[in-house]
């Protein structure tokens, strides 16, 4: 088995947190979103995973050797694969095409899930799927009476089905897949500009495959700041073993309230931490009181309240401010 993490794009919603960080690679509970992502796929998988080739723009030699160091944490080998222009997702899988041998997971580095089932290896292929009460903005699959997809549908502007693809893809025969975005390219098919995975889903169905939903109990998105702190939250929410306080923080004269991640050399003191937050490495939070939110490394907080929030990196805040979006080496003083 082998998975493919397109992830090229650098998150404008997110920024400015994605301005110095991919938003695959943000933390939530001491982890990059795509290294969450990977996990949970392994866990659904009924083989081994021996190969995950990511997909990225131009990130840098460091976010490189990241990315391989998650692939081999679990196991496999980790490929690079580089995307030097947006072209859609269709091309953007096809960049690892040296990699598309055998059965494939894709799966786009913007989303989690929470699923109960184990991937069913012998389908031709299955698209993951959950009911949502306002699907326009996603693409969707309608069903037949045997639970066999009989329709994609990219962004409909009426209502044709509440199932929004959510990004991630199983396929039995990656050199296929891989035949059918070539086709794609080559006849410089496109769709609002784009060269769109669905019209390759569409092709191959036309030619006799047949595609399943697999259905998720929980589909966490990661777009915007406020999405991605939801996110967060319900992940402790979900997961109530994400709990973990370092041995190296120093808590003193403080309340964390669970759950809560504190990483190594944290240092906090006066102060109530909790429910729902994440403080990275060496984090300094002094006279307190912070619920729901996301906190990265090296940073300075002293006498604020906030909730809903995201701070980066090297971050010296000193202010009081409910609902706070901060990228890295700011500094914030009344």
């Amino acid at each position: 088995m082998k998975i493919i993490v397109p992830m090229a794009g650098r998150g404008s919603r997110l920024r400015p947190h994605t301005l110095t960080v991919p938003k695959p690679l943000l933390p939530l509970a001491g982890k990059p979103i795509v290294q969450r992502l990977i996990e949970d796929i392994t866990k659904v998988c009924n083989e081994a995973v021996d190969e995950i080739a990511f997909v990225i723009g131009d990130f840098g030699s460091d976010v490189e050797k990241s990315l391989i160091n998650i692939a081999e944490s679990l196991g496999a080998k980790g490929s690079i694969y580089h995307q030097t222009e947006p072209l859609g997702t269709a091309h953007a899988i096809l960049c690892a095409k040296q990699s598309m041998i055998g059965n494939i997971v894709v799966a786009f580095a913007d989303t989690l899930f929470k699923a109960d089932f184990k991937l069913d290896t012998s389908a031709d292929g299955i698209i993951w799927v959950k009911q949502i009460d306002n699907p326009e903005a996603f693409g969707v699959v309608k069903l037949d009476n045997n639970n066999v997809i009989t329709d994609f549908v990219e962004k409909p502007t009426t209502p044709v089905s509440d199932l929004a693809i959510i990004g991630i893809y199983y396929f039995n025969d990656g050199e296929k897949l891989a035949s059918e975005l070539q086709y794609l390219i080559d006849n410089d098919i496109k769709e609002k500009g784009e060269y769109q995975l669905t019209n390759a889903l569409e092709n191959l169905k036309q030619k006799g495959e047949k595609f399943i939903p697999g259905k998720v109990d929980n589909w966490l998105d990661c777009g915007n700041k406020d999405v991605t702190v939801q996110t967060h939250s319900q992940m402790f929410e979900l997961n109530p073993d994400y709990h973990k306080i370092s041995k190296t923080a120093q808590i003193k004269d403080s309340v964390v309230i669970p759950p809560c991640y504190i990483a190594d050399g944290a240092n906090i003191k006066n102060s109530i931490i909790g429910p729902n937050v994440s403080i990275g490495d060496n984090t300094n939070i002094t006279r307190c009181n912070i619920n729901n939110s996301i906190i990265q490394n090296n940073t300075i907080i002293n006498n604020s309240i906030f909730s809903n929030s995201m701070i980066g990196n090297n971050v010296d805040y000193n202010a009081k401010v409910s609902d706070l979006s901060i990228g890295d080496y700011c500094v914030v003083k009344e």
